[in-house]
């Protein structure tokens, strides 16, 4: 008689809301999609020289295809095509290579430790990546890592804050959500101090300029050079989880559940917490710090679809990149006199978002 395996299930509520549940989650991705292709083209457009949608059109065809629609050079000023391929696209670009990492980074912390509160920024791995990247651009030793430089040093810091995140909130007995908020806590407050320390230090009064804008987040450096590590990275990342569904499912119905399911559960924690590390490091390396954007946007997309990580992978990816996108748009336009850091309105936007879910006490969170 042959033994079959039945697969992992996934927590009440998420799986058996029947064709309902299937319609609203294919009709919200198409939403997602085609808004998020949208904000691409409206923040290439949009900015402090606004350019028509018709002469991006023709720029980008041109610069892609090499084809010259409706006789660029005379109907359209050269600086224009400056300004979209060189400025503004690759940052756009990025915005949104950065948002859907980040909010796929906490949607994975927070089914892989049960908590609705993580996410790279709280639980310190954004910390731990800044101070990484900090230590790069003013200790200058960067090319130590066979040239890979801030990108390297701002994932060995982030896998170390993740690491002493993990240590923390084990010792002593069975991890907890409150455990895991204090260890990340205790290690944003930890790489923040070695980070000030480090910029006071430092005599690179340039250094310390860029590093200060820099640790508020911002995509003003997005170049095309500097685009395709991140790109490579997020893309493999959202593959994979897009993979995992039942993994994450699983860890949701917690410890002991997963156990009986045949999860390993600490090999399975040990290498989500590296891969968004990895993922987290790469952005805070290219963009800087970008504060509960893996917060906000999980929730928002669990409330509106449920737990089941089927459906909400592919839809965080989709919002995360929506949001950063128009985050970046609002930084270009808010102020007439220059450039708003992204990570003070995601930090804007995030902080009372993060008192409303603490207030209400309804995350949403392994149920609809």
């Amino acid at each position: 008689m042959t033994q079959t395996t039945s697969p992992l299930p996934t927590p009440p509520g998420t799986v058996t809301d029947g064709f309902a549940g299937r319609k609203n989650f294919i009709w919200m991705l198409i939403a997602l999609t085609i808004g998020a292709l949208l904000s691409v083209w409206a923040a290439v457009c949009l900015g402090v020289v606004p350019i028509a949608p018709a002469d991006v059109f023709r720029i980008l065809v041109d610069e892609v295809f090499h084809m010259d629609i409706g006789d660029i050079a005379s109907r359209i000023p050269p600086y224009y095509n400056d300004i979209i391929w060189e400025l503004r696209l690759p940052r756009t670009l990025m915005a949104v290579i950065a948002g859907a990492g980040l909010a796929l980074s906490g949607a994975v912390m927070q089914a892989s430790v049960q908590n609705p509160l993580a996410e790279p920024y709280i639980l310190g791995v954004s910390a731990g990546a800044a101070t990484g990247a900090t230590f790069a651009i003013l200790i200058g030793n960067a090319q130590l890592a066979s040239g890979l430089g801030t990108a390297f040093w701002a994932f060995a810091g982030a896998l170390a804050a993740a690491a002493l995140v993990m240590t923390l909130s084990g010792t002593g007995g069975q991890m907890s959500t409150v455990k895991i908020v204090l260890a990340g806590t205790v290690a944003n407050a930890l790489f923040l101090g070695l980070t000030n320390l480090m910029i006071y230090m430092s005599g690179n009064a340039d250094g310390i300029r860029t590093v200060t804008f820099w640790t508020m987040g911002s995509l003003a450096a997005a170049k095309w050079d500097n685009l395709a590590l991140p790109a490579i990275g997020i893309i493999l990342g959202s593959f994979y989880y897009l993979l995992q569904p039942r993994i994450l499912n699983a860890l949701l119905l917690g410890m002991e559940a997963a156990v009986t399911l045949g999860v390993d559960l600490n090999k399975v924690r040990r290498n989500n917490m590296v891969i968004t590390s990895l993922m987290t490091a790469m952005i805070v390396s290219s963009c800087g710090v970008f504060a509960f954007v893996g917060l906000i946007i999980p929730h928002i997309v669990r409330g509106l679809i449920g737990s089941n990580h089927r459906r909400l992978v592919p839809c965080v990816i989709l919002a995360g990149a929506l949001f950063l996108t128009w985050a970046d748009v609002l930084a270009r336009i808010i102020l007439k006199s220059g450039e708003m850091p992204i990570g003070v309105i995601t930090s804007l936007t995030g902080a009372p978002f993060f008192m409303y879910i603490l207030l209400k006490h309804t995350f949403s969170f392994g149920n609809r």
